[in-house]
């Protein structure tokens, strides 16, 4: 049995990846990039519950 949800962490990855290197190259000081590498983490539970907002208006 195939499992069709394999690509998803790969794209996921990606997505960190982009995001870590966006929000460390833009911190100031370390304590801005330590909360960077949190959001990098959780980006896209920020990414739905932003589109959900938006499409609820």
């Amino acid at each position: 049995m195939k499992n069709y949800a394999d690509g998803s962490g790969a794209i996921y990855g990606l997505g960190f990846i982009g995001a870590l290197v966006y929000f460390i190259g833009h911190a100031t000081t370390f304590w801005i990039g330590v909360i960077g590498f949190f959001k990098a983490i959780f980006w896209p539970g920020f990414l739905v519950y932003e589109l959900f907002t938006f499409l609820g208006k």
